[in-house]
């Protein structure tokens, strides 16, 4: 089943904002210029409307896609892709969030690295 929209999280040391912009723009379509609104930095990429948060937690920087039309059916694959174009560490939650869930499944995530793939325990509040 696809997720109704993926969100991700880069490492903020390892980011190169024009990288993640030509990636976006490779798989979804071109990107519309960056514009910033309060913290975040917001563009289209093709018909993704995408939100970029500069060390949303941490420092990690959060890239959310609003939108359930990406080639990508959740924030793993999304993950998966996203280092592989980018050579960054990437982490995402290991399936849909749910408010109700409890605290230990709110900091289950999965880790992308160059060690691999890994489930792990991140406290993000």
């Amino acid at each position: 089943m696809r997720q109704p929209d993926i969100e991700i999280y880069l490492k903020d040391s390892d980011v190169d904002h024009q990288a993640i912009t030509a990636w976006l723009g490779s798989a979804l379509g071109s990107c519309s210029g960056w514009v910033q609104q309060g913290q975040a930095w917001k563009c289209t990429a093709g018909d993704v409307p995408v939100t970029w948060v500069p060390k949303a937690v941490g420092k990690w920087n959060s890239l959310f896609l609003e939108s359930d039309s990406t080639p990508w059916a959740d924030d793993i694959a999304c993950a998966r892709a996203a280092y592989a174009a980018l050579d960054v560490e990437v982490r995402c939650a290991p399936g849909t969030w749910v408010e109700e869930e409890a605290d230990e499944e709110a900091d289950r995530w999965i880790r992308i690295s160059a060690d691999g793939e890994q489930e792990i325990t991140w406290r993000t509040s």
